[in-house]
């Protein structure tokens, strides 16, 4: 696959993961500074990675969100769990892999993960989308 391809086929797979609203919203933010970045993770994060066929989008959707409470990314974590529905998960998945990081990543992470994800579902919820 050259880079065309991955980049088509990463764009396909952020706009099925995150939501034509969402990728729409970020395309129209490129610039001269940002554009070789949102090409590098369309072609990369989501055209090599998210297109492997060896896990499922509910597995990597799962790493994501843990990952991202690791790494105390609150933005991108409440991104993901926007995200996780498009892939799969319920609300009681996002509760277990909370759950999971409190053992591995430390029970404030978690915790903070927790009223992270209550925002996105309120949010969600008040714009009239279904969060199971």
């Amino acid at each position: 696959m050259d880079d065309k391809d991955r980049y088509d086929a990463g764009m396909k797979v952020r706009r099925g993961v995150l939501g034509d609203a969402h990728v729409d919203r970020s395309l129209t933010k490129i610039n001269d500074f940002n554009g070789d970045f949102q090409n590098f993770i369309t072609r990369y994060a989501w055209g090599e990675i998210w297109t492997d066929t060896t896990l499922d989008r509910k597995t990597r959707s799962c790493m994501v969100l843990s990952t991202m409470i690791a790494l105390n990314r609150i933005d991108e974590f409440k991104l993901h769990v926007k995200a996780a529905f498009n892939n799969g998960l319920n609300r009681a998945d996002i509760r277990a892999v909370i759950k999971q990081s409190a053992i591995y990543c430390g029970v404030p992470a978690a915790n903070s993960a927790t009223h992270w994800a209550e925002e996105v579902f309120a949010q969600m919820e008040k714009d009239g989308l279904k969060t199971p």
